[in-house]
């Protein structure tokens, strides 16, 4: 059978082009993922958004090779000669310095190839801490409701009216008075993780014995709770020493994940509400599938389109974070380049010395805007119903 009389009679059982493909072999399916990438690649700014974030991020893996290739020297290495005589005021670009000096004559190009890498690690431990925070808060709210739904939506409500600039601005400075200490709060002698995790666990153990005192210890959500809240308690009280942590580092990871993860709580509640109600969830159920299985194998596998999604529009706004936080002087190790902090050091003298702040602040823009193109062309690929304009 050709293919175009193929197409002729699937047409009116209502199969779009789109969900089948013809050829010489018959009518085969096209999977989900085959739908998606064939809806992205349609959208040729996202592309190039994408082939743009690529390049970022090899350059960033690779800054060392980079900034040799290029001829530059290091991001902390100060030369005095690239200043102007006199006056020993930093120069523009040049023949040496293709993006200029700072005020204590390191090279901007350097310190903006770093500042890259930094600006991406904090996105993606940041965004994968909130990410799964959130669906497995907003899993737990939605599905089983009651008492779970009402202390996680109160405890998201109270983060939510956080002001995250302050938060963050207030553990700066409790990090900056560890006695003793030169490598940030995390690394010192005041371990502030430590002591939030030990109430977090606390607190879910607390509400695990109520679970259990309330449903007499015979339902399986009671252990759920009574041991994920001892493990996390145990994490707490002995914590894994990561030594390759850099300083700084863990307090804005920590920070942007902390004040990041209610926005997933709500989408992922809002949709398990939904959801559970569904008739396959009803299927399950009857056949005595158990909480778990109906959670994992029915529901999140359907959660996967507003997860990616999400996720991958909340990595530009952390990176967004990261460069205020850094602004304001929280940027972590002040070693370590960074797009927000070298801004901050440009902004008294951009009359003067532009190239210190155009070029960190291109990087920022650009970066930005390609991860905001990349998460809109998901969106809509994973939205059969998006229509395209």
């Amino acid at each position: 059978m050709e293919a175009t009389e193929l197409q002729e009679r699937a047409a009116p059982l209502g199969a779009s082009a789109e969900l089948i493909e013809i050829d010489a072999i018959g009518i085969r399916a096209r999977t989900p993922w085959e739908l998606f990438w064939r809806r992205f690649r349609e959208d040729k700014v996202a592309m190039a958004s994408l082939i743009f974030l690529a390049f970022i991020t090899l350059i960033a893996i690779f800054a060392p090779l980079v900034i040799k290739a290029v001829g530059a020297p290091g991001p902390n290495v100060e030369d005095q000669s690239s200043l102007s005589s006199g006056f020993a005021l930093p120069t523009g670009p040049s023949s040496a310095h293709i993006f200029g000096v700072d005020q204590i004559g390191r090279d901007v190009f350097s310190r903006v190839v770093y500042g890259a890498r930094l600006s991406l690690e904090v996105a993606i431990v940041a965004t994968l801490f909130a990410t799964v925070i959130g669906v497995v808060t907003g899993l737990l709210a939605g599905y089983f409701r009651g008492w779970s739904d009402t202390l996680i939506s109160r405890s998201v409500d109270v983060l939510l009216a956080i002001p995250y600039l302050l938060l963050a601005l207030g553990l700066g400075a409790a990090c900056s008075i560890a006695v003793g200490s030169s490598s940030g709060c995390l690394g010192g002698h005041v371990d502030l993780t430590s002591v939030i995790v030990l109430g977090v666990g606390a607190a879910i153990v607390a509400f695990g014995v109520y679970l259990g005192v309330r449903d007499g210890f015979r339902d399986g959500r009671t252990l759920t709770v009574l041991i994920g809240g001892a493990a996390i308690f145990l994490l707490g009280a002995f914590p894994v020493p990561v030594p390759s942590i850099k300083p700084g580092f863990s307090v804005l990871v920590f920070v942007i994940a902390f004040t990041s993860w209610t926005y997933m709580t709500r989408i992922i509640r809002g949709q398990v509400l939904s959801l559970r109600e569904k008739e396959f969830v009803e299927a399950a159920r009857s056949i005595g599938a158990s909480h778990s299985r109906i959670i994992f194998r029915e529901i999140l596998p359907n959660l996967t389109a507003p997860i990616v999604v999400y996720a991958s529009i909340l990595v530009p706004q952390v990176i967004l974070y990261q460069a205020a936080l850094a602004y304001l002087g929280l940027g972590g190790d002040p070693s370590t380049p960074s797009w927000g902090q070298m801004i901050s050091d440009a902004t008294p003298n951009f009359n003067t010395q532009w190239w210190y702040m155009m070029f960190p602040g291109l990087a920022l823009l650009f970066t930005v805007l390609a991860f905001n193109l990349v998460g809109d062309a998901m969106g809509d690929a994973l939205n059969p119903r998006a229509k395209k304009t």
